[in-house]
């Protein structure tokens, strides 16, 4: 055990020491003590040249002036001060004759009591003292404590309110134990207080400079082994906290006997505790700056208890991965230049009851039969409620308790990797809740949040805004998503709220905020993090890809971060963008009656007016199907024939149209009923003995072959973000009800898609085409029977006539089923 650094050095003990030691001399001793001398003067050197490395400015100073009073003639004062500089402790008293345990002082115990102690290993511990070695221990409710060294066993005096102390006639700070005895108990255990901090110089450097960017290896609770002994270190920012102690079941939740120490000015606390492990449940027990105190969960916790519990939980990761063939595959193509269909899950509703291993067994084979590429998982950190879906987050680093631990996480997103299925995670850094043991004032004053209440509190959702200003806030959520994406292999964040973050009067009336520092209605502050963000995910892990759920018209928004537009700003850096315009304009399209659609025809071809603007996902998630706004099926107007159909025939338009897709669960076999979190999708209705089964296992079939043939044909996603992927053959066809357009690949091969929104069959119906395609076959129905259509199709290869139409120098003529998209490729 390293002694702790002393602060200086006394006078008075120096002068009693040399008159002890020139009485007791000898003229043989005299010789001992020059070579003796000598000696202390090497060690001293040592010893001052490991202090500019290791030692505290205090130990530094101290050395330098007791170098200078030492004078080679007094061989017995340099022994004596190489002495002092080893085994002084803080402002010693003169020994007595007789040596009396070293009691704290009235000050520092009333600090201990209070928990307002900022360094508490100054005072507890062994330290060397004049006579000895003081060991000064505080174990509330302990009956007795022994140090235990060698063959030696001390009890130490029992100083009252779970102190004490005692003097050990020894020359060095020993290797020991404490025996403690509690009534009907007895532990033998390493004294938390003779160990140096186990978080080093650059850690906290990188810390206040707002530039951890594996902030989770810092912060929190981590095992390991320090100083030859296994334990766990805890460490907490609370930079206004009074005095920080550690709480957990190790001590009854009773944090008075842990107190951890201030880290100099990086407003970290830092304690290791010795024999704590993995399982171990602990709070932060903060006093507040006015005296108060509070028990909070780990910000910074990697696993925590399953709600409505809130401990957080230690924790050391065992998973061994076996997705290193996806890895190296993932970063080939950009996200927006590849095959991208997504399907958006809810673990826990998806199968309720399931565990993450559970659901290991069942999704990945689910969403491998309906070809889908990526699943999404709406989000996973830990949350207190769970009507909030995992979006007002607690627990920023831990996976929620709910399925299994994070071990059992990682074994889901391994096994979907080993099925070839990409996983993007919903991640929220714009707001968090309001609970008392969790963010919000953590410290006693605003910290995560805003200090500005109209800055920090969120309008829609009752919760509290980050201040995206502080650099250890922008710190804490940027090394967040870094984190997921490295330690649990994520392959995309899909990032909520975005708008709410970009605008400082978002939901906000006038005289509710305050303009910024060029007068307008931008937050500076999130856009910077939003740029740090992405520019810091991208450049760390290739091949993920960030989402913006952004629902304005921001400029840049998937436009790189140094790339400066029009507005002034570079690009916020995202990868993908959410179309909300597409998703409420096609969606209201397809809400009316066919006989009332072709007055809003412009709202299914307003979205090609900007779509090449940002790199675009065509979302239908799952705010579009709850809360009184029907599930997708549901929507569709007609008798349950003609609302299955126009179900499909939206789909096989949405998949054909330029950017990738997103489809909620349930929705996959024209659920009927609203989403609900508590009970999920209605599975039942694919139980071959239900009568209307082979309606909704149709529909499935559908999106099945849906990705499938989109995963074989480049021209539907190859050319998403380039105008010259897309060609219109008729957008104005409004009395008809009907669109038509080609899509390219990078080689120039076209796909025709024609959608038709009328519960009509249309015969030889007159589309213009290419002239340098000999043929076309189709590829695509949605209206075929097998998937409850009324199978009117086009069986035959279509051959194009030297008839010009559309502008276009030939045509076909189709048969255009009801309420309908069709495919065809060149045969």
């Amino acid at each position: 055990m390293t002694p702790p650094t002393p602060s200086g050095s006394d006078p008075k003990k120096k002068a009693t020491a040399k008159k002890a030691a020139a009485k007791k001399a000898t003229a043989e001793k005299a010789v001992v003590k020059k070579a003796t001398a000598k000696k202390a003067v090497a060690k001293e050197a040592a010893v001052k040249k490991a202090a500019v490395k290791k030692a505290t400015a205090k130990e530094t100073t101290a050395k330098k002036a007791t170098a200078k009073k030492a004078t080679a003639k007094k061989a017995v004062a340099k022994k004596t001060v190489a002495k002092a500089k080893k085994t002084v402790a803080p402002k010693p008293a003169p020994l007595p004759e007789t040596p009396v345990s070293p009691v704290i002082d009235a000050h520092d115990r009333d600090r201990l009591l209070s928990g307002t102690h900022h360094d508490p290993h100054s005072v507890l511990g062994a330290h060397p003292v004049p006579g000895g070695t003081g060991f000064r221990v505080f174990k509330p409710y302990a009956l007795s404590v022994t140090v235990l060294t060698g063959t030696l066993r001390a009890e130490l005096h029992d100083d009252g309110d779970g102190f004490f102390s005692g003097l050990l006639p020894l020359r060095d700070v020993p290797a020991y134990r404490l025996l403690v005895t509690y009534e009907g108990s007895e532990q033998e255990i390493e004294d938390a207080y003779g160990f140096l901090p186990a978080l080093g110089e650059l850690d906290l450097h990188l810390i206040g400079e707002g530039r951890h960017e594996e902030l989770w290896k810092a912060l929190g609770a981590e095992p390991m082994t320090h100083q030859g002994v296994t334990g766990t270190r805890f460490t907490v920012w609370a930079p206004n906290a009074r005095g920080v102690s550690l709480a957990g079941t190790f001590n009854f939740w009773d944090g008075t006997g842990h107190p951890m120490r201030s880290l100099g000015g990086s407003g970290v606390w830092e304690l290791f505790v010795p024999g704590i492990g993995e399982g171990e449940l602990y709070k932060f027990a903060i006093t507040r700056p006015d005296g108060s105190k509070t028990l909070r969960a780990d910000p910074l916790a990697r696993r925590t208890e399953a709600p409505p519990n809130t401990s957080s939980i230690v924790h050391a990761s065992h998973h061994e991965w076996q997705d290193e063939a996806w890895l190296s595959r993932r970063a080939d193509k950009p996200a927006h230049e590849a095959p991208f269909s997504v399907y958006e899950v809810h673990l826990a509703s998806w199968r309720p009851g399931l565990t993450y291993r559970q659901l290991a067994e069942q999704l990945p084979a689910y969403v491998k039969d309906l070809g889908f590429t990526h699943v999404e998982l709406m989000p996973v950190a830990e949350h207190p409620f769970g009507g909030s879906w995992g979006y007002q987050v607690t627990g920023f680093y831990a996976p929620t308790a709910r399925l299994g631990t994070p071990d059992d996480f990682k074994y889901l997103v391994d096994a979907l990797h080993q099925a070839g299925i990409g996983v993007l995670m919903d991640w929220v850094p714009a707001h968090f809740p309001r609970d008392d043991w969790a963010l919000a004032e953590f410290d006693g004053r605003p910290l995560y949040e805003h200090e500005d209440p109209l800055r920090a509190a969120h309008p829609d959702w009752g919760t509290l805004e980050f201040d995206f200003g502080r650099r250890e806030v922008r710190n804490f959520l940027v090394a967040n998503a870094v984190y997921w994406c490295e330690e649990f292999h994520i392959d995309g964040l899909r990032v909520d709220a975005v708008a709410s973050m970009l605008y400082l009067d978002y939901s906000r009336e006038p005289g509710q905020w305050l303009p910024n520092e060029h007068g307008g209605r931008e937050n500076l502050d999130a856009v910077a993090f939003l740029q740090e963000m992405n520019a810091t995910v991208y450049r760390r892990v290739p091949g993920v890809v960030t989402i913006a759920e952004e629902s304005t018209a921001w400029d840049g928004v998937t436009r790189a971060t140094h790339h400066i537009g029009p507005g002034g700003f570079g690009g916020l850096g995202f990868g993908l963008k959410w179309n909300m315009g597409w998703m409420h304009d096609s969606l209201g399209y397809v809400q009316h009656e066919p006989v009332h659609r072709k007055y809003h025809h412009h709202e299914m071809t307003f979205s090609m007016v900007y779509a090449y603007s940002e790199n675009y996902v065509l979302p239908i998630s799952h705010d579009e199907v709850v809360h009184g706004k029907r599930s997708l099926v549901s929507k569709m107007p007609g008798d349950w024939w003609q609302q299955r159909a126009n179900h499909r025939a939206y789909l096989g338009f949405m998949w054909a149209h330029p950017g990738k897709q997103l489809l909620f669960m349930g929705q996959e076999f024209a659920q009927g009923a609203e989403w609900s979190e508590a009970h999920g999708p209605d599975w039942w209705l694919l139980d071959p003995a239900y009568g209307a089964e082979p309606d909704h296992r149709g529909v499935r079939d559908l999106v099945r072959d849906l990705n499938v043939v989109y995963r074989h044909t480049p021209a539907l996603w190859q050319c998403d973000t380039t105008p010259e992927g897309f060609q219109w053959v008729v957008g104005d066809a409004a009395d008809d009800n009907v669109f038509a357009f080609l899509r390219y690949d990078a080689e120039g091969t076209p796909l025709l898609a024609v959608s038709h929104f009328s519960p009509v069959v249309r015969h030889d119906y007159r589309l213009g085409v290419p002239d340098d395609i000999p043929a076309w076959h189709e590829t695509l129905n949605t209206d075929l029977g097998k998937y409850g259509g009324s199978d009117v199709t086009n069986p035959d290869t279509v051959k194009p006539e030297a008839t010009p139409w559309h502008g276009r120098p030939a045509s076909i003529q189709l048969t255009l089923p009801p309420l309908a998209t069709v495919w065809l490729r060149p045969a």
